[in-house]
């Protein structure tokens, strides 16, 4: 299906979960297609703020304060003749769908742009995103002409826990690319063919990755493989991985000194890390500090001067979460404690 889009102009819509290799498909698009001599850019559209994404596409003409890309030009200029790939369109403002619309409107993607609107582009799109656009349509946060617009051609990537079959090839692959030879015991790779990979194939890409950086011997067993996959039999649900990634992200955070910009932020940006991912890591960092963020910033190795800076992020990934409901299971303890019995056991500290 790929190699048929790569013949067409038109736009192309690549859905599927993260870590399912889109960006791959979308690359691969362009470099089977009439256009694969111009450029490939690409430009995630969850990373960036409202104003930064807008100037990224849009470029902005002088004496506009909107901050941009140094040479001013945006990507559907150096898209020309080329291939624009939009990654997680689903996380566009309204605003900044609706100028992507009026492109698409002109001619196709045979249009200017606010800062050469005479100028003759020709820019193939292909957008990507993990989230369901339909769902977004009906919440209002997503244009459904945008939808139609982008989904001329959709393809969907299955995640990898419904084509196991592709496990080896992967394993193979990512081993070759190594340099490395190593094998696996029998329980090892049974382990791995019936582990669920949540995380997909960059999940499968990053364990093989860390076998070849830190397994001593050329044998690879069981007790080598990543806690996760000893500990979770058979395929995890997305729940419960989201609970255990957060576990394994609060261990590292608060029992193994780790910090919230060092060993959660990269992961986040890389999409290793999920939302939920996220959101549970915060709900356990608030239940701890009794629903004190001025606790979890000490929790999570984060300074006081870049507090700030840690809730724009969860602003921006729709995590941030309420204190009242752990105030309220406080004061519910502690009412609890008032009048039930005396316990042996000495009480659980609390962080101020």
């Amino acid at each position: 299906m790929a190699e048929a889009a790569a013949k067409s102009s038109g736009t192309v819509l690549i859905t599927g979960e993260t870590g399912v290799g889109k960006g791959v498909v979308a690359r691969y698009i362009h470099s089977q297609s009439s256009r694969r001599r111009a450029a490939f850019v690409g430009v995630n559209c969850a990373g960036l703020t409202e104003a930064r994404l807008e100037a990224e596409l849009f470029g902005h003409i002088d004496g506009d304060t909107t901050s941009a890309c140094p040479d001013r030009r945006g990507k559907f200029r150096l898209a020309h003749r080329g291939t624009l790939f939009l990654d997680e369109i689903g996380d566009m403002s309204l605003r900044t769908q609706a100028r992507r619309l009026r492109l698409l409107e002109k001619a196709g993607t045979q249009a200017g742009t606010p800062d050469r609107p005479h100028a003759h582009l020709d820019v193939r799109v292909v957008a990507a995103t993990n989230r369901k656009l339909e769902d977004l349509v009906s919440a209002g946060q997503f244009r459904e002409d945008l939808l139609q617009r982008f989904r001329l051609i959709h393809l969907h990537v299955p995640p990898l826990r419904e084509r196991p079959e592709d496990v080896h090839v992967l394993m193979r692959h990512f081993l070759a690319r190594s340099g490395r030879e190593l094998s696996f015991t029998d329980d090892a790779l049974r382990t791995l063919l019936r582990y669920g990979w949540p995380g997909n194939v960059r999940e499968l890409m990053n364990t093989i990755e860390q076998l070849v950086c830190l397994s001593a011997g050329a044998v690879v067993g069981v007790q080598h493989l990543p806690l996760s996959m000893r500990t979770g039999p058979g395929l995890i649900t997305t729940a419960d991985d989201g609970r255990q990634v957060a576990d394994e992200l609060y261990e590292t955070l608060t029992r193994q000194g780790g910090s919230f910009w060092e060993h959660v932020y990269p992961g986040l940006l890389a999409h290793d890390i999920t939302r939920d991912d996220l959101r549970e890591l915060v709900r356990r960092g608030l239940r701890e500090s009794q629903g004190h963020y001025k606790t979890l910033f000490a929790l999570f190795g984060i300074s006081s001067r870049d507090s700030g800076r840690f809730m724009n992020v969860l602003a921006a990934q729709e995590c941030a979460i309420g204190i009242d409901q752990f105030r309220r299971a406080l004061r519910a303890a502690d009412g609890e404690a008032a009048t039930g019995p005396l316990s042996v056991a000495d009480p659980k500290p609390r962080l101020h």
